[in-house]
């Protein structure tokens, strides 16, 4: 609490806090003076001031950063992902400042700009790298910061899902504009992505010792929550591998990079400006429900540990719905 006291006419006001300078002011009036008091210790509280501390003077937000990156990203199955992140920040203004003077309004100014051009899911994920990097900072690391400066600060609202289904419209865009395309592999991966529901990037990485065709299983060692899976393959799965040449030990042994323009220059030749890769995988698993397999089942498939987030990706067409209780009749008694 402040310390209030009137000496003759006027009211003196002190603020302390452990670690901060003691802050001092004089008013006419009592009320000015409790104003004064909340404002500055909301200001400490919030995180926005920190305390006198000469080593926060020396260590500056690129240095948590960058240390942040070699020792706790890099142990990381998306290292390169967070590393991408990390120089992003480290090009914004207040990197370059010491810790000290990084404030709540600092990174909601940050975060305000960001979203002018990048997807509010981005600046999410860029801030609660930067949020945990202070976090761990504060609580692992030893460096005396008083109060995470991300301590009222609102993230971006998440995006809502997608519910992108594969359209009739799209496969007679997409089946002529692959018997032009170079790259050989775009087809294969597209519809193995539809029969098998894998993300790119655990086709991108499927060696074919992972691959048993005998017992009809693709096993993927590291998928994207860190489990093991074991993908069932269809027929069609199978004919699709067989007819892969065996080159070397990736059955798609090309780049992310380079599938990405691929695939970019695919829906260019389309026309079609609003399908991702990761559409198929929400297709597939639509299409695994409408097959009649039950949700464990399409789980074990899809990988996905916790169901509600699978019910996420399951984006059934109202009108097959509609289709559905056209041709239901109740039994009579």
């Amino acid at each position: 609490m402040a310390s209030i006291r009137k000496r003759g006419k006027v009211w003196h006001v002190q603020v302390r806090r452990i670690g901060f300078p003691n802050l001092t002011s004089s008013f006419p009036t009592k009320a000015e003076a409790l104003a004064w008091a909340r404002a500055h210790e909301f200001t400490i509280d919030s995180g926005d001031r920190q305390p006198t501390n000469k080593r926060l003077e020396t260590v500056h937000l690129a240095d948590l950063l960058k240390r942040y990156e070699s020792t706790v990203s890099v142990g990381k199955r998306g290292a390169d992902r967070e590393s991408y992140k990390i120089r992003v920040l480290l090009r914004a203004n207040m990197a370059g400042l010491p810790v000290s003077k990084v404030t709540g309004s600092m990174i909601a100014a940050y975060r305000d700009q960001r979203l002018t051009t990048v997807k509010a899911g981005t600046v999410r994920r860029e801030l609660a790298l930067l949020r945990h990097c202070l976090e761990v900072a504060r609580k692992e690391w030893g460096i005396p910061i008083y109060k995470n400066p991300f301590v009222g600060i609102k993230m971006p609202e998440p995006a809502n899902s997608r519910d992108r289904r594969l359209e009739d419209r799209d496969i007679q865009l997409i089946q002529p504009a692959l018997q032009k395309t170079k790259a050989w592999y775009l087809r294969p991966m597209i519809e193995l992505a539809l029969e098998t529901g894998m993300r790119r990037g655990e086709l991108l990485n499927l060696k074919w010792s992972d691959v048993n065709l005998t017992k009809r299983l693709a096993t993927l060692p590291i998928t994207k929550n860190g489990k093991c899976r074991k993908v069932p393959l269809t027929p069609r799965a199978i004919e699709l591998l067989s007819a892969l040449p065996q080159t070397g030990d990736r059955a798609f042994p090309i780049g992310t990079s380079a599938f990405r323009q691929a695939w970019d220059r695919l829906m260019k030749r389309c026309g079609i400006d609003n399908l991702c890769f990761h559409d198929l995988r929400h297709e597939a698993i639509s299409r695994f429900f409408e097959m009649g397999l039950s949700v464990p089942e399409v789980a074990l498939i899809s990988g996905h540990r916790d169901y509600r987030m699978l019910f996420r990706y399951t984006h059934i067409r109202p009108s097959d719905v509609v289709a559905k209780l056209s041709g239901y009749s109740r039994p009579t008694e």
